[in-house]
């Protein structure tokens, strides 16, 4: 015998298997044409996303994962003490990259009014700036504004994008 929930079940089932018989068999122009003016309008409202914004999300995914990764070591009991108290260390200095990278942003943001991304990697520094405005000058600037922020020589490269 079959009680209600059963009923239900086998009526909900064949509904869903009806439909997707339905959509697997429905013409693929059909399924374009409905598509491709929602494709538009979706198009016509995103963003262009700047370049700048692309390298920062970029660098923070791979800096998250990097801390995930140093954090998963701190944490697992079967690592040594020694591997631990490494990757402590190399959270806290990538931490301290990661806001000094922050305040040098910010300066040149402050100071010049410029959108910008920078990359610390030991003793060099990669610059990516948005600006329309390509000059030397405007170059060295920013270089010598970063340079101001260490106590040694470092590799400063700019890039107007």
């Amino acid at each position: 015998m079959i009680n209600k929930k059963n009923l239900w079940f086998l009526s909900l089932f064949s509904l869903v298997l009806v439909l997707s018989v339905y959509y697997i068999t429905m013409p693929t122009e059909l399924l374009l044409t409905n598509n491709g003016d929602i494709l538009d309008n979706v198009n016509m409202n995103v963003e262009e996303v700047s370049i700048v914004e692309s390298l920062r999300q970029q660098d923070n995914s791979s800096t998250l994962e990097e801390i995930n990764k140093l954090k998963a070591t701190i944490s697992d009991s079967e690592v040594a003490t020694e591997d631990k108290n490494k990757a402590f260390d190399s959270l806290k200095l990538l931490n301290q990259i990661s806001s000094k990278e922050e305040l040098l942003e910010e300066k040149i943001k402050n100071t010049w009014g410029l959108d910008s991304f920078i990359k610390i990697n030991g003793d060099q520094i990669r610059v990516v700036v948005d600006s329309d405005e390509h000059t030397s000058a405007l170059a060295n600037n920013i270089m010598k504004t970063i340079q101001n922020n260490f106590d040694t020589k470092q590799y400063i490269v700019v890039q107007f994008k």
